[in-house]
């Protein structure tokens, strides 16, 4: 693991070991090694997807092939514009696998936090989904409406979003946060009034 890695896994592996570092305090050894092994769990992903495969052009082809018209439909159904579409699929396979790792780890984070803080393994998982979005097929959930997970394509946008929230109306934010079902349902509703 790493001995053979590639400028973009090199760039990566930087990437979020500072932000690991500076973001939650991670010492610097705990940190590349927690990268590490994201990278390669995500190495792993892309291969048995087989998305190292796909053609360069995947956006435009999801975009204008009538073969991917439903799976478009779908995505636009849930918010998805155009140029989410083509900011997801134009990053490297493994690009978009380490940011969900990287959502992932901080999930998991705040799960252990909360178990930690006395909550049950239910109650935890409520204050992540509560806190945290949650991305996959909505139509491969288990939760359906407006808590279902929300395309990978909008990632950008929610980080972009949650950004702005957080430094522009940081008590607002969190009490839009408090009085929805799911940091999901939350996306989605802003989505709906165009303020995402």
């Amino acid at each position: 693991m790493g001995l053979f890695s590639s400028p973009l896994e090199k760039q990566l592996e930087r990437h979020y070991a500072d932000m690991f570092i500076n973001m939650i305090g991670l010492p610097p050894i705990e940190a590349e090694k927690t990268v590490k092994e994201m990278i390669y769990k995500a190495k792993q992903i892309v291969q048995q997807t087989g998305e190292d495969k796909f053609p360069p052009d995947m956006a435009e082809r999801i975009i204008n092939d009538p073969k991917m018209k439903p799976t478009y439909d779908r995505r636009k159904n849930e918010g998805v514009k155009d140029e989410d579409i083509r900011w997801w699929w134009g990053l490297q396979p493994l690009e978009r696998y380490m940011m969900l790792q990287v959502d992932e780890f901080y999930r998991m984070t705040l799960f252990i936090k909360e178990i930690q803080d006395g909550k049950s393994a239910e109650e935890a998982a409520a204050m992540v989904r509560k806190y945290h979005p949650d991305h996959g097929d909505p139509n491969k959930a288990k939760v359906s409406g407006d808590d279902a997970p929300l395309p990978e394509e909008l990632k950008d946008r929610i980080n972009i979003y949650i950004e702005k929230r957080a430094t522009t109306d940081p008590e607002q934010y969190k009490k839009d946060i408090e009085n929805s079902s799911t940091f999901n349902a939350l996306i989605r509703k802003e989505i709906k009034a165009g303020l995402l």
